[in-house]
């Protein structure tokens, strides 16, 4: 078993999508979000010692995992990061929480971004890991980002073209994008990866996984567009990996204090996949940050 043994699992029903989630430990809620391509596993190596201080939530995004993966729509809105804000909201207050911290990580940390513009009456802090806004990134493309995130390209791409063909191999895809995006020396956890092999190899799941990209590159840039002069009101820590493509190609800081009143941050000794990668830096990040 991945997560302490008191941790409990559970499905909580939204107004939009059924939602599978991990949780346990004592103390004010702390909700985790994962990223593409896996699932709230990402939070098992941290989560032990921030279990001591939080009631850590972990869910699967809707459309990942084993939660549900609602049918989508010509304008991609049920895979909006609207929409999956509303599911965490939603969640939260179901056990019991109308205020708590959030961190989030790659998609989930975009959700992070979301959830702090649509609620911001919910959220007390907030924690976004090793990305750069979407809008900002998709406004000052370059053929240095297209290269490095030729993924946000290829999940685009309609008529089941991305779903067909990673489709043909589902585990190899999935461990290339761990290996690409993570620093030389990383290691995962082979049952964290077994994991991430288990739920992504659903056609269902690759399918509302390009999903969210198309609405980040359609419906999300127009929530984006609509809002844009207003400021994440809460106090925000943005954290990345030094040995990423966010710390080469943006000067990280200077762009989240575009879109925040109150920033800081800094970046880890690792790539992409800040949880696992540096589960001991980011559990006392966030314990610094969000305290007890």
């Amino acid at each position: 078993m991945l997560f302490p043994t008191d941790f409990e699992t559970l499905d909580i029903q939204t107004s939009g999508a059924r939602i599978h989630l991990v949780h346990g430990g004592k103390g004010p809620p702390l909700l985790l979000l994962h990223g593409y391509p896996q699932t709230h596993v990402i939070w098992h190596a941290a989560a032990p010692r921030l279990a001591e201080h939080f009631h850590l939530i972990c869910p699967d995004l809707r459309g990942y995992g084993d939660s549900e993966k609602p049918p989508s729509a010509d304008d991609h809105a049920p895979y909006s990061k609207r929409a999956m804000a509303r599911d965490m909201v939603e969640v939260m207050e179901q056990l019991g929480y109308r205020h708590f911290a959030v961190a989030g990580h790659d998609r989930g940390a975009r959700v992070v971004h979301r959830m702090a513009l649509d609620h911001p009456d919910r959220i007390e802090r907030a924690c976004i890991m090793d990305i750069a806004p979407t809008y900002h990134m998709f406004r000052t493309t370059d053929q240095s980002f297209a290269t490095g995130y030729y993924h946000w390209f290829f999940l685009i791409q309609p008529d089941g073209l991305p779903e067909k063909m990673i489709g043909s191999d589902p585990g190899y895809y999935l461990i290339e994008k761990l290996r690409r995006w993570s620093a030389p020396d990383a290691v995962f956890d082979p049952e964290a990866v077994a994991e991430y092999i288990r739920c992504y190899s659903d056609p269902a799941t690759i399918h509302a996984s390009c999903e969210d990209y198309r609405a980040a590159a359609t419906i999300d840039l127009e929530h984006d567009e609509a809002d844009i002069g207003r400021m994440i009101e809460c106090p925000l820590l943005v954290l990345w990996g030094r040995r990423g493509f966010v710390d080469r190609a943006y000067d990280v800081l200077k762009v989240w204090r575009q879109y925040a009143r109150n920033v800081e941050g800094r970046a880890l000794d690792c790539g992409h996949f800040l949880p696992e990668e540096a589960p001991i830096a980011i559990a006392g990040e966030l314990l610094g940050f969000v305290g007890t």
